[in-house]
């Protein structure tokens, strides 16, 4: 299913630049091609630069990252304007997975790296956020501010209060970056124990020599800055080479400036 959450176009300006650049705008897919621009950002992302290794259904257009949830998600865009001969360029997006579009795909992305049996009490009032990428050159913070608002107002209005999804972290140092995360993660920002998830392919955190405090990546930032939670130690995604970390953000956690910015009161 296409997504079919209509919301106002909101900008940010773009980077700096020594010839003055578009501005940014933001908006729901609303039909396959608009899908297919996010599709494409992700191949490059995923696939082009961090060299993930995807299984895309049979009939896929070359040059796209699909898979089995994207038909029953809604997807975020964020775009340059077209202007003359130039058509728009899609810079960065997110895609959602709501409860009813869990239950028409028999579940969530997550579920297929943790069990998360534990938070089957919060399904009818949680999404999934997934999917998140930005164009290398517009990794500047705007992007993703204009992401988190959209996605705060979307769930505001959709009456849902958690958003839960997989924080990747790069393994090319062999996972010393994630277990650093995860050792000083579970000291200031475990969830409860009645809310915790296992993950299905752990990264043996146990094993690796970790001496310093890693830093974040800068999705794993945005969630820890709202109030976010980790949901249990991390898991271990061989086909895209990342550590992924289970993270759970309520509304009811965001602090007093981000819920006036993102859902305005």
């Amino acid at each position: 299913m296409l997504a079919t959450a209509a919301s106002p176009t909101l900008r940010a300006d773009a980077p700096a630049a020594r010839q003055r650049p578009p501005a940014l705008e933001i908006a729901w897919a609303s039909h396959q091609d608009d899908v297919h621009l996010a599709q494409r950002l992700r191949y490059r992302v995923f696939v082009e630069e961090m060299g993930a290794k995807i299984d895309v259904p049979p009939g896929t257009p070359p040059g796209l990252d699909v898979d089995r949830f994207d038909d029953a998600c809604e997807h975020l865009l964020v775009r340059t304007p077209a202007s003359g001969d130039t058509p728009a360029q899609v810079v960065g997006t997110y895609r959602v997975l709501t409860p009813a579009g869990a239950r028409r795909t028999g579940g969530l992305y997550t579920e297929s790296e943790f069990d998360i049996r534990r938070l089957d009490a919060l399904r009818p009032r949680m999404a999934e956020l997934g999917r998140s990428c930005t164009a290398p050159e517009w990794r500047r913070g705007s992007v993703m501010l204009l992401l988190w608002s959209a996605l705060g107002e979307f769930m505001e209005r959709s009456g849902l209060d958690y958003m839960i999804g997989c924080a990747s972290i790069p393994m090319h140092d062999g996972g010393l970056q994630a277990a650093g995360l995860w050792q000083a993660l579970r000291t200031t920002h475990l969830c409860d124990p009645h809310l915790r998830v296992l993950p299905r392919r752990p990264l043996a955190v146990d094993d690796l020599d970790v001496r310093t405090t890693a830093e974040p990546p800068a999705l794993i930032k945005g969630y820890l800055r709202c109030g976010g939670k980790v949901l249990g130690a991390p898991a271990h995604d061989p086909d895209f080479g990342v550590a992924d970390l289970p993270m759970m953000l309520a509304l009811s956690d965001l602090p007093s400036a981000y819920r006036a910015r993102f859902i305005g009161h």
